[in-house]
């Protein structure tokens, strides 16, 4: 049985063996994120592991204006993972991958760094490097792409916990990809 995941705009279905949350971050207010959390009200009511904010007590900076982060995984997502996984990717095994689709501010949308038009939903095994990771973990390849989609700036963000299965989790994550969907906001 696969789990809907929706918020901001975003919506997916998630495959058997994956999980996922769309998250907002809260602005520091001198509140904690756990006080004042912005989940997707969707979220909240589908399963256990879509449920709940991303991290304990504020993240970001005074005046930050938040934007959806995506986080999808064939295995159970840690509540204190950071924008890009942190946190999770430290955690996977040979056999997990991990979606990132982080969202920019309005003002990214026409950049050069964001041209390419949608999401990107079929990667390929030699896609994945090991360079593209933020911090580089044996085995783990990764895979970044920005793009603008239904007037969002985006940037989709994929670890793979192994080159070995980067075949089998590819199809995966394109499984997942192809059920990803946009709107404008």
């Amino acid at each position: 049985m696969s789990a809907s995941l929706s918020g901001w705009g975003i919506s997916t279905e998630l495959p058997d063996g994956w999980e996922g949350r769309i998250s907002l971050r809260v602005t520091p207010t001198g509140t904690t994120h756990d006080e004042a959390s912005a989940e997707a009200p969707s979220t909240r009511r589908t399963l256990r592991a879509l449920a709940g904010s991303t991290a304990p007590g504020a993240v970001g900076w005074p005046g930050e204006i938040p934007n959806p982060v995506v986080h999808l995984a064939n295995f159970a997502l840690p509540p204190g993972r950071g924008d890009f996984g942190s946190g999770a990717t430290d955690r996977m095994t040979e056999a997990n991958a991990l979606i990132v689709l982080f969202e920019y501010g309005p003002e990214s949308v026409g950049q050069p760094l964001f041209a390419s038009p949608g999401l990107p939903r079929t990667l390929r095994p030699h896609h994945f490097r090991s360079n593209a990771l933020q911090r580089q973990i044996p085995g783990q390849v990764g895979f970044q792409h920005f793009f603008t989609e239904a007037g969002r700036a985006f940037t989709l963000f994929v670890v793979l916990g192994s080159t070995r299965h980067a075949p089998t989790l590819t199809a995966s994550c394109n499984r997942t990809l192809a059920n990803t969907r946009i709107s404008p906001r």
